[in-house]
């Protein structure tokens, strides 16, 4: 079944027919109108996981955590009240 997307919005819509036999209405996408193409990544998509730990050891790998240190060195958030950015 050929999977179609609209390169607009996002939307996904999977056909029972090829593009090249839709009619050019059957061709828009249901949400904005746009044109459908055919879907780029239906190859691309991974069919495993990227990584795999060995069955026997689980978790990091060695038991050793690799960030010392907190990511953040200042305060996330201004607690004074006043508004931040422009």
């Amino acid at each position: 079944m050929p999977t179609l997307a609209c390169h607009v919005c996002g939307r996904i819509v999977d056909t029972t027919a090829p593009i090249d036999s839709l009619a050019v209405e059957e061709r828009r996408c249901p949400r904005c109108g746009s044109t459908l193409d055919v879907e780029r990544r239906s190859s691309d998509r991974r069919t495993g996981d990227r990584r795999v730990n060995p069955p026997d050891s689980p978790g990091p790998p060695g038991g050793i955590e690799r960030r010392i240190a907190e990511r953040r060195q200042n305060r996330r958030r201004r607690d004074d009240g006043t508004p931040s950015g422009g």
